[in-house]
Order: C-alpha cells, then structure tokens, then sequence
C-alpha cells in the first residue's frame, strides 16, 4: 500500500470483491487451496490480497477477503468480504449480493432498483477476471458470483445506504480499487450523490448541516422531513450549496453552530478548522454593529472559543446578534452560488435550543448591507 502524507492507503470494497472471486474460481477450478491472489486495480496497480476462510468442493468454492481501509476511518475498514462461486451451465456472468450487501429500492442510483448494490467498476473488476481465468483454462461454462459480509446489515447502519434506499446491508464500491485516507472527492462524491438520489425521488427542500449532532438537532426541528433531505455536507458548505442549486433545489436550510456559521458570515465557503479559524474581532464587529456595549466587545475579543462568545450573547439576552450572523451567512451563501433559490439559515446550540434564524431570497443588494 502505497503512503500520501504520512497516511497509509487501503483498499476498496470492489477491490475485495474482486480478489475474492477470482481466488474462490481458481479454487473451483483446480480443487486445491489458494492462499493469496494477485488482481489488476482500475488504476493499472496489481496487488496481492491474502485470502481468508477459504473452502471449496466440486461445484461451489467460497474465499473471503479482508477489508483494509489503511488509515482512512472507513466503516468497513476489517470486514470480510466473502464471494462465493458455482457453475452455471449456460455460457454467462451472473453477479449477485448475498448476505450482508445491500439491494436497491429507490431510483437514482447507478445500480437499477432491485439489484444488490455493487457498483458498476466493481461489476466490471469482477467480470474482468473471471473472463480471463475462463479463457485460460479453456472453460466453456458459465460462473454465478455472490457476493456477501457476515456483519454488513450491522455495518450499514453507520453508512448512508438506509438514507439512500439501500436496505439489507453495505454496498460494494470503489472507481480506483484505492481507498485514498480522508479523501475530500470521495466526501464530495456522497453529497452529490445523496442530493441526487433525494432530487430524483422528489425532495426538493434540503437540510445542510456541518456533522452528525447538527444533523441530529435539524431533524428534531424538522420532524416531518424525509430523512434523505438532510445533508452532512461537513466543511464543503459552498460544494454543498452549489450542487442543491445545480440539481433543482428549490429551498436549502443550512443549519449549524456559531463557530463554523460564523466562517460562513464572513463568505468562507469552506469551513474546516485547517481552512479557516475563529475570527473574535469579527464577531465583535457584529456586536459593535448592534450597539452592544464596548466591554462585550472586549470579551468577545478575548473570548477562546465561538462557544464562549454565545455565552457572552445570551448573558446579556441579544437574539438580534445571532440573528445578525444568520442574516450574514444567508447573504453570503446566495451571493455565492448567484441566488436561485430560497435560503435559510438556523443556528442552534450544542444543546439544540435555536437561537437565531433567517429565511432570505435575494441577494441582489449585498452591497447595501453594513459588515
């Protein structure tokens, strides 16, 4: 596994997959046990994978590969991905998820609605391979593959799929066959697609939020939304809103905390802490605005944390500052992305008490607004 940055690479689902199928095949084929398989990544890398839990007989063969995401904190990260083969007696590639992939049930997906969710590179790795051991061993039979994680329902409860209309356990995926560690395109590629899939199954109202408790709180307000309408969109706030925009949104609340809400007020589209910090002269150039005394400023300015300055706000009971702040990010996201749709804004405290909140529709006259 090669290393970017310090951070060691791993391996992708469909990776697995494939290394599992073509080591159950061969086992099929020469009825005698493999301990390790070499497979051709869609990137031109061959790797050798070690093979685990590993049987066969005289029609079916089973190997098991097990998954390892390096350092990535990839949910799947040491399941053991299983593929089974057996003999079909036409001259066809049958692929097919077993116990622990999940199946489709919604349409936006690249996988047609009752199929188990391997993806199409995956399909592909896998058919690639059995077609050539095929061909090498001058086999004219068809082969059936199933593939299966004993512990994947459990593991898809921490995963998207359910969100998705992925039921029954985890999807078999990867585009490259490396799982690159803390990967800002693979993050950006699940809004996209979590977007889509709700677009296509007639959400048109997103709720972007920065992460799992803000999530938790956004739901809790909008109790009647589908839960395919929230978006953890992380730091990408701007990739977020533009891609609402691009696929037919016609409302986004973008609901968070006063630290990363506050990056987002001063048109920081990107919000990691790494990107952008807490800027206390800022937000005490928000209070100066709204006349709130000169000693809050100076606390404000020596505040540590955007949780200090709340507590500030709401000891001297002035909602209109954290108002002011949803006015702002409002604002600045629609001048971001050129209007085009509604656009809320709710800040909410760690405990999930709304503080300040603001719906807006026009951008047009940024330039009238005092900062």
């Amino acid at each position: 596994m090669s290393k970017k940055k310090g951070l060691r690479s791993g391996y992708t689902t469909g990776a697995c997959a494939t290394a599992a199928t073509k080591a159950a095949l061969l086992m099929l084929i020469e009825q005698s046990q493999i301990y390790d398989i070499e497979i051709q990544l869609p990137i031109g890398e061959r790797v050798r994978f070690p093979i685990q839990n590993s049987t066969y007989s005289l029609t079916t063969a089973t190997a098991g590969v097990i998954k390892d995401a390096g350092d990535d904190p990839d949910v799947t990260h040491g399941a053991l991905i299983l593929s089974t083969v057996s003999w079909l007696d036409e001259e066809r590639i049958e692929i097919d998820g077993g116990k622990g992939v999940g199946r489709v049930t919604k349409p936006g997906l690249p996988v047609p609605i009752g199929e188990a969710a391997i993806n199409p590179v995956p399909r592909r790795m896998i058919e690639k391979e059995v077609k050539q051991l095929l061909e090498f061993y001058q086999l004219t039979k068809g082969v059936k593959v199933v593939i299966s994680v004993p512990n994947g329902e459990e593991l898809a409860k921490k995963t998207l799929n359910p969100r998705l209309g992925i039921i029954g356990g985890i999807s078999i995926l990867g585009s490259r066959g490396t799982v690159i560690p803390y990967s800002h395109d693979a993050y950006q590629a699940s809004i996209v697609q979590a977007i889509r899939v709700a677009r296509i199954n007639g959400i048109d109202h997103f709720i972007l939020t920065t992460g799992s408790t803000s999530e938790k709180i956004a739901q809790n307000i909008f109790k009647e939304k589908e839960e395919m309408a929230f978006i953890q969109m992380g730091e990408f706030v701007g990739f977020a809103l533009k891609h609402a925009k691009r696929l037919g949104a016609k409302k986004v609340t973008i609901l968070g905390m006063i630290g990363k809400l506050s990056k987002v007020a001063q048109g920081k589209m990107m919000v990691h802490s790494k990107e952008s910090s807490i800027d206390f002269q800022f937000l005490a150039n928000i209070a100066n605005r709204l006349y709130i005394s000169n000693s809050v400023q100076e606390k404000i300015k020596q505040a540590n944390t955007a949780a200090w300055v709340e507590k500030i706000i709401i000891e001297e009971n002035r909602p209109s500052y954290f108002a002011e702040i949803c006015r702002l990010v409002a604002l600045e996201s629609l001048s971001y992305i050129q209007g085009g749709l509604i656009l809320e804004v709710i800040l909410v405290s760690k405990l999930g008490r709304v503080l300040g909140r603001v719906e807006m529709d026009d951008w047009k006259n940024k330039d009238h607004w005092h900062r």
